[in-house]
Order: C-alpha cells, then structure tokens, then sequence
C-alpha cells in the first residue's frame, strides 16, 4: 500500500528501514558525528539526537513495523547526481507521510540537514507525498503542523501550502508535544479538490 521508492526532478525518496540505511551511518547522522549542528537541526522537531546506536536501530524497527501495519511511511531524502555540487549521494534528511485513516487525512512532515536547506526539497517532496496521499491512499486531505517559533517551517510551509491553494487552520495552543515539554503549533491543511485543481495548473 505504501510505497517503498519515489523518484522527484531531483529526488530519490527510499524507505527508511533498516534494509535501505546503514544503522551506523545514519546513527552518524542523527548523532551529529557526521558534523551536522544537530542541535540547530533539532530544535523544532519532536525528537532529540541519539545517544546510541542502539537508539538509532530501535527507531528504524520501529518505522520498519509502522509502515508494515499501514500507520507511517518514512523516506530517505537522496539528491540525484547533477547540478546540486559534491553532495549528491548524500542523505539529505527524511521526509514522512503518515495516514490518519479515521480521519481520512494523511500528515506530512520532513527535516533537512542544514547543507541541503534552502534548495527547495521541502516543497519537492511534500508535492508527491501529496499526491500519493490523494492518488494511491485515496485520502481527502494533507495536514503539515509545525511548532510554533519555527521560521524555516514556516516559510516553507506556507509557499507549499500556497502553491496548492490549502490554508493555515490556526495556531493550537500546547499540540505540540515532544523535548522540552508541550509547545503551541499551526497546523495546515490541503484538500483533494485544492490540491488536484492546482496540481493540474501546476503542470
């Protein structure tokens, strides 16, 4: 039901489980021994750097048995080889789409490692998701919520957001759970009818 590989313009979208990534390599990544700022990284999403590779193999079991029950796909972000510079076979982060089937809504979300900010992934991989929420699960909406105080998400979530005429719900105060205690969010939304109108005007 879900897929296991996505291709964009300048995208390669794998399944984050542990079959796809090395335990330690990405262990490197969410560590920040790879030489990321993690800690900037971090800052707005709802989960801490890891302190052990056991940690980082727990996670990808537990993404691995997420998606096999249908509650949460989770990709690899890879740029393909081409005009983006040295850093072309790199992970670039991980991008989500986790369906609320009672709901009949799918919530999308993503975090970048800082090299790979500012190139316009976000909203590359956030279109197809969309589309994959709207094609393949036959879902009526997408939902992005994003902590409040987070400007990069901010911006970017309203261009996407914009470019496929959703709106902004609101602010919502304490939904945001995760470090540091509940924190006030904006949640986002796009429709079917929203996205497929645009998505065609798009083309």
């Amino acid at each position: 039901m879900l897929p296991e590989r996505i291709e964009t313009d300048r995208l390669e979208l794998t399944a984050l489980t542990p079959e796809n990534v090395d335990v330690l390599a990405y262990y490197d990544i969410c560590s920040g021994n790879a030489g990321d700022d993690i800690d900037a990284v971090t800052e707005h999403l709802p989960w801490e750097p890891h302190d052990t590779p056991k940690e980082t193999k727990e996670f990808l079991d537990r993404l691995a048995d997420q998606r096999a029950a249908g509650e949460n796909a989770e990709f690899l972000v890879r740029p393909k080889g081409g005009d983006e510079g040295p850093d072309d076979d790199r992970i670039a982060g991980t991008v989500g789409l986790a369906p609320h089937w009672d709901r009949r809504t799918g919530e999308l979300g993503i975090w970048l490692r800082e090299p790979f900010w500012g190139r316009g992934y976000y909203d590359e991989a956030f279109a197809e998701l969309a589309r994959v929420a709207f094609e393949r699960l036959d879902l009526d909406a997408v939902e992005i919520v994003h902590r409040h105080g987070n400007a990069n998400s901010r911006r970017a979530t309203e261009k996407f957001v914009e470019r496929f005429g959703g709106r902004h719900e609101g602010r919502l105060r304490n939904y945001w759970t995760g470090p540091g205690g509940p924190a006030d969010a904006h949640r986002y939304t796009v429709a079917r009818d929203e996205y497929g109108a645009n998505a065609e005007a798009d083309r």
